[in-house]
């Protein structure tokens, strides 16, 4: 004899299995949905606007005019304003980029286009804020867990196809062009410098305290080949970047004008100083790095003076945002904010030709160097997008900053704008965190407005004491997120 159940507790259990089942079959669904999502994201390019960007590269193509500069451009990464001996820093010696800013012209109001790297490499390279580049978070690896990450939220994790970079001017403009170090704008789809302008590229995709950390070679046409295997041996980074940057310099021909951009990994983390570096700075680890990274620079200025140009080279030094964990930044906060030490960085231009040795407190900004090289070139901007630095040429050699404001960017938000003397920061979430705590807090505050003139730090709010300057500003900034609201990526 067989036991039947009831049809009400046959029921029961149906409903009861149904119920269990219910969360798995929710779990199942989200990971087939985020897996899709993932496998299948792509991040387009603009078919248009790379015909666009052929048609305007072609125009401009021909020999460099007679006499144009060489061009080094040589970009630190974490390195803060007051790492110097030229802006004040006794701790850390560095004698060559001292004598390079004694001889030429020393912004002490420049700034990074953005906090934190990525998205401020993009932007100087292209003339463009993050946003309108098209990338406003840091890429990873292809492949890796962030990288996947990125992905899922539909973040950019290249810079797009149809920017137009300082190399692919220069490269139509008659110029030999080179790049040295770190890129950090993508590694794959052709988001990848010798796909960007540079003949040469010797380097590394990422920063240095990403994994697997390679080092890249290629040639345009031809291709980037990984030719040291992760790990790869840190201390070297140093001597070796200069041995490809001198090697450049030496073979470059000398019946057309070079452009090297050497972008270093140091001082971000990890820090590796060589042996003969390690013990010699009175800052500890990260100066013996920086000390490392000036002896670089003697050695492109030397690579330079053989070469038989160097008074007609161009060299511009600076750094891709504020110091991280360590190092010296000017005012509040680091790298990752908006606040001055998270952008405000030190600037060298050294042109014996062309500049005069000084100082100057005008305003100026990473987007500013592709409109000034099309200037000093006497080569027409594109004139499909809009270009958000202006040239500063006549800045350089002692005239006013060509800005009235300047913005600040983090990822694609606009924290903050400054004129002159004030800087107005609306009301944003600001960090405070506590030793013993992992997680920090994230509380609104403000709007501010702080006199950087007369308190650096920003410790001050002085909105209700000059509402008609905090008015003012607000409205500028106002007016540029509903600019930037109407045409992202400021296409004509």
């Amino acid at each position: 004899m067989r036991f039947k159940l009831p049809p009400l507790a046959k029921k029961w259990m149906v409903r009861s299995a149904l119920i269990l089942l219910l969360p798995v079959a929710g779990v199942l669904l989200s990971i087939i949905y985020v897996t899709g999502k993932i496998a299948f994201y792509e991040q387009a390019d603009n078919a248009a606007r790379m015909a666009s960007k052929a048609a305007y590269l072609k125009s401009i193509s021909g020999p460099a005019p007679t006499n144009a500069p060489d061009l080094v451009v040589i970009l630190f990464d974490d390195l803060g304003y007051g790492d110097v001996g030229f802006t004040g820093n006794r701790l850390i010696k560095t004698p060559h980029m001292d004598a390079l800013a004694a001889n030429g012209m020393v912004l002490e109001n420049y700034y990074a286009p953005a906090p934190v790297c990525s998205p401020s490499r993009a932007a100087m390279l292209t003339g463009r804020m993050a946003p309108r580049a098209g990338l406003t978070v840091v890429p990873f690896p292809s492949g890796s867990p962030l990288d996947r990450l990125n992905r899922f939220f539909n973040n950019p994790v290249r810079l797009p196809r149809e920017e137009i970079l300082i190399a692919d001017v220069l490269q139509a403009g008659g110029f030999h062009t080179a790049m040295v170090g770190k890129w950090h704008m993508g590694d794959h789809d052709k988001s990848v410098p010798t796909e960007f302008g540079f003949d040469k590229f010797f380097g590394t995709y990422y920063s240095n305290d990403m994994n697997p950390f390679t080092l890249v070679s290629g040639r345009a046409g031809q291709g980037e080949t990984i030719t040291h295997q992760a790990p790869v041996d840190q201390t070297t980074l140093n001597p070796l970047y200069a041995e490809k940057a001198e090697r450049f310099i030496a073979d470059a021909p000398k019946d057309k004008p070079l452009f090297l951009y050497l972008a270093h990994n140091f001082p971000h983390v990890p820090f590796y100083a060589a042996p003969h570096e390690a013990g010699r700075s009175e800052a500890g680890l990260y100066g013996d790095v920086v000390q490392g990274l000036d002896d670089t620079v003697g050695r492109i200025v030397a690579a330079l003076k053989e070469r038989g140009r160097f008074d007609n080279t161009l060299i511009i030094i600076t750094s891709d945002n504020g110091p991280w964990w360590e190092g010296r930044g000017i005012g509040r906060g680091r790298k990752g904010v908006s606040f001055e030490g998270g952008v405000h960085v030190p600037f060298i231009a050294h042109w014996p030709k062309a500049i005069r040795p000084g100082a100057s407190d005008a305003l100026a900004m990473g987007t500013d160097l592709l409109p000034t090289l099309l200037e000093e070139l006497q080569l027409p901007a594109p004139q499909d997008r809009l270009l958000d630095g202006k040239s500063i040429a006549a800045t350089l050699r002692g005239g006013d900053s060509p800005h009235a404001v300047l913005y600040y960017y983090a990822a694609g938000t606009l924290m903050a704008v400054r004129d002159k003397r004030h800087k107005y920061r609306a009301r944003k979430p600001v960090v405070y965190p506590t030793d013993p705590v992992s997680l920090p807090i994230w509380q609104g505050q403000g709007p501010w407005l702080f006199d950087l003139q007369a308190d650096a730090q920003e410790a001050y709010d002085i909105s209700m004491r000059k509402p008609a300057i905090a008015a003012e500003l607000k409205a500028v900034m106002d007016a540029k997120n509903a600019e930037m609201a109407a045409n992202p990526r400021g296409w004509k």
